[in-house]
């Protein structure tokens, strides 16, 4: 079975037990595969974490440019280089994202431009349009499709477990956007934000709640979130979609 990592449940700012929004899905086959999404934090140590090995990473996805989903990008690079890495790390998004990726990158040139050795990132650019292949190498089939985070360009995801038929679909964050309830369709598992309301630019428990029940997804997972008490926000959201939890911080999930 395919399995979720909750590297982080957090929106920018939450509880001290929280850090910044991150995924990642992992494969056991021999030898283990992990794609990793987004990093606006110290995302292999929270994969380390969750018991999966630095050098399993395939790919890093980054949906969009804000600080706490692209931020990490230089450590990760530094972390993948001490790991030992010897291949390419593909980088996909949308070009804003990279664009933001690049920019921090290259703002570290005087440190690490005399390191040996460091991996090559391997930038893959994907349009910015429904539909859009994010990625397509075995075990996973990844399409995405624009949200609705305000002026700021932004995707959500739909993750296939070619092996096995299981979806996990990712809002990123989005008000309520009838693109979710599309890329999310009779999934297995949504993992949907619930910072605030739609004029903050985020959905609350309530409005993800409605998207779920949309999509006619099996479960629901909560991220993203605000600090503060949130047993109210969760009660109304489980009084429209049920299967509602709150994602647990360094959680695993099958899907």
């Amino acid at each position: 079975m395919p399995t979720l990592h909750l590297l982080g449940t957090g929106a920018a700012i939450s509880d001290a037990h929280r850090t910044t929004t991150m995924l990642a899905v992992s494969d056991d086959h021999s030898p283990p595969r992990t794609l990793v999404v987004d990093c606006g934090g110290d995302v292999l140590q929270r994969l380390q974490a969750c018991g999966r090995p630095i050098d399993s990473v395939d790919g890093l996805i980054i949906t969009h440019a804000h600080m706490d989903h692209t931020s990490g990008f230089p450590l990760l690079m530094e972390k993948v280089w001490l790991d030992g890495r010897d291949r390419a790390l593909p980088v996909v998004g949308i070009e804003p994202a990279l664009a933001q990726a690049k920019r921090l990158w290259d703002a570290y040139e005087p440190v690490h431009v005399d390191w040996d050795g460091i991996p090559a990132i391997d930038w893959r650019v994907v349009p910015h349009e429904p539909d859009a292949p994010f990625w397509t190498h075995p075990p996973w089939t990844i399409t995405a499709a624009p949200v609705d985070h305000g002026d700021t360009p932004n995707v959500g995801l739909r993750i296939e477990h070619a092996p096995t038929g299981r979806v996990l679909a990712y809002s990123c964050d989005t008000t309520p956007a009838k693109s979710v309830v599309d890329l999310a369709s009779t999934a297995d598992t949504l993992v949907h934000e619930a910072n605030g309301g739609p004029t903050e630019n985020h959905s609350t428990a309530v409005g993800a709640a409605e998207v779920a029940r949309k999509a006619d997804v099996d479960r629901l997972l909560l991220v993203h979130l605000p600090p503060g008490d949130k047993s109210n926000q969760l009660r109304e959201a489980r009084a429209i979609f049920p299967h509602t939890d709150l994602g647990d911080e360094l959680g695993s999930y099958s899907f």
